[in-house]
């Protein structure tokens, strides 16, 4: 009897596995699910623990043993999409962002969203100038620590917070200058309904980013906004693409293209180059779940997209879920008492051993969380400044290619964008250290001293793996993943002449096994003694009589004859 309970509980915990997901306020929530689990059951059980109606604009990513980010497909098995074993860890993200986040209906939504921004804005990925640096940073402080008080707040006490990856001590006193002046008597709600307000406005409010190069081997990075598809190099946008104008997304390898229709007449396609086949292919599914989500009229509108051409191996792909117009008037629905929210304090930098807050507030319920600490890397490194702008390849009504410049295809009010600049400079990264069992006890003692460590943004992996950060990071994540990508930016010449030779097999390929069916549906329909109607009437027309007696019969007694002919050799050999 015990034996039996016992191979039972083992088969029970054999079909079950634990997820940890960590939050957008970097706690963690953990739960067991069965093995067969579908992500959506996962998404679920999360948005009820947070008490979240207005989900769908969040999702799940992790990242695999390989590095490769990857949003979690609620239609699939969460185990058949995990590369690694169990526990898995995942996180929680905003994964479209609003257009207006500051119009959503509910307050948990736009506090979500709040804390996606301010993440971003941490690791770089929304940039921009010194003045708007100054007036996001103060909403914050307004939002999570309320009015100034010079009794709590000393002389340089926003230079103790770390709201960007780094800024000058003008830009502190800025913060300090707003906060005190213009925002008292603001609630929390109030400042980060502002808050999202001004960040909407900025050039790169809702990118993430994915390092690629161009054609000529410039560093640059792709991302898909509520707007559109965008390039940035260095500071500056180097092209937008609003929806309706993109008209296909393909990828070949780690080669990208865009295709896009700006006038009636003209079209144009830009080529990017990714630093694996797998990261161009999580491109390219980020490209079509964003194109349908955000341009689309309704979700029965969505077809299964293909990634390649006939003669191509290729991937195919269907957004599930609803697009955004139908999400927004679904939110216009929504009739219910306002949930509570604890909102999470402002974690100060390592260098605030003097001011003091009270327990740090978890978004949801204490279940089953920890933070978790780690050491930041002291180097920072910024993109380079780079004025390149991608070559694009223009299609006219004679569909011959001809190089234009940047301007020759994009409108006056789409042309090169500067969106930061030389005093504010967010394109640098903070690429967070995976933790270390020696390291664990020197962030204690940090702690201890009145100087946290930074909160780790995305291990994602396994423990112990380590990964690039939040993958879409500026400045050092893209560094680290263009290394891996070398030369292979620009194809060169035996590239070129190996990829034709590969197209040119498989239309050979293709073409003999073509042959090869009309043989042997030939076969069938003059030797076979098949009494198919089809059949029965084929073989009665005088078209098929006249083939078959005058050329299959005599084409038939040629390989009979040569078949022989062989057959005897070999004998008498």
């Amino acid at each position: 009897m015990l034996s039996r309970f016992m191979s039972g509980s083992i088969r029970n915990l054999e079909r079950e596995y634990s997820c940890t997901v960590r939050l957008l306020d970097d706690t963690e929530y953990t739960c067991t699910i069965q093995r067969d689990a579908k992500g959506q059951y996962l998404f679920d059980l999360i948005c009820h623990h947070l008490n979240l109606l207005e989900k769908d604009y969040f999702g799940i990513r992790y990242v695999d043993p390989d590095k490769q980010r990857h949003w979690l497909d609620f239609t699939k098995s969460i185990a058949k999409q995990m590369k690694s074993q169990p526990p898995f860890t995942m996180c929680l993200r905003v994964k479209f962002y609003p257009p207006e986040p500051a119009v959503l209906k509910e307050e948990i939504t736009r506090y979500l969203v709040f804390l996606q921004i301010k993440r971003d804005l941490y690791h770089g990925r929304l940039l921009c100038k010194t003045s708007d640096a100054a007036v996001l940073a103060a909403h914050i402080l307004q939002a999570e620590i309320g009015n100034y008080d010079p009794g709590k707040h000393p002389e340089g006490y926003s230079s103790k917070f770390q709201f960007f990856p780094k800024h000058s001590e003008k830009l502190e006193r800025r913060i300090a200058d707003i906060h005190k002046t213009e925002l008292i008597g603001q609630t929390p709600e109030t400042s980060e309904r502002n808050f999202l307000q001004k960040a909407q406005m900025l050039e790169t409010y809702g990118v993430d980013p994915h390092p690629c190069k161009d054609v000529s081997g410039n560093p640059a990075f792709l991302a898909f906004t509520p707007f559109g598809f965008v390039v940035l190099q260095g500071n500056r946008r180097v092209h937008f693409l609003k929806w309706n104008e993109v008209t296909k997304l393909k990828f070949e390898g780690k080669t990208f293209h865009i295709y896009a229709s700006q006038r009636e007449d003209e079209k144009i396609i830009l080529t990017y180059f990714a630093p694996t086949p797998e990261a161009c292919k999580h491109l390219w599914k980020c490209g079509v779940e964003n194109q349908a989500f955000y341009k689309l009229e309704k979700s029965s509108q969505v077809r299964t997209v293909s990634s390649s051409n006939l003669f191509f191996k290729g991937s195919r792909f269907r957004y599930s879920g609803r697009v955004a117009k139908e999400v927004m008037e679904q939110s216009a629905k929504i009739k219910r008492e306002p949930p509570e929210i604890h909102r999470a304090g402002l974690v100060p930098s390592r260098s605030c051993p003097s001011i003091t807050h009270g327990p740090r507030l978890s978004s949801v319920p204490r279940t089953r969380r920890r933070a978790v600490h780690i050491s930041i890397m002291e180097g920072l490194e910024s993109l380079r400044d780079s004025a390149h702008s991608t070559p694009v390849r223009s299609v006219s009504h004679g569909e011959s290619f001809i190089p234009r410049s940047r301007s020759q295809v994009t409108d006056a009010s789409e042309r090169t964008a500067v969106i930061s600049d030389e005093a504010y400079s967010p394109s640098d990264s903070v690429l967070p250290t995976p933790v270390a069992e020696h390291t664990i006890e020197l962030a204690a003692s940090r702690q201890i001293n009145g100087a946290p460590c930074s909160i780790e943004e995305e291990k994602e992996s396994e423990a112990g793996t380590p990964i690039h950060g939040e993958g879409g990071d500026f400045g050092v994540d893209g560094r680290s993943a263009l290394e891996g990508a070398g030369g292979d930016s620009a194809l060169s010449e035996v590239e070129q002449v190996n990829k034709f030779v590969l197209s040119v097999l498989r239309l050979l390929l293709v073409t003999i096994g073509l042959l090869f069916v009309l043989l042997l549906l030939l076969i069938i329909l003059t030797e076979s003694d098949l009494d198919i109607a089809f059949l029965r009437d084929i073989r009665q027309t005088p078209e098929f009589e006249q083939f078959h007696y005058e050329y299959f019969c005599p084409l038939r007694r040629w390989f009979a004859c040569k078949l022989r002919w062989v057959g005897g050799l070999l004998i008498n050999k």
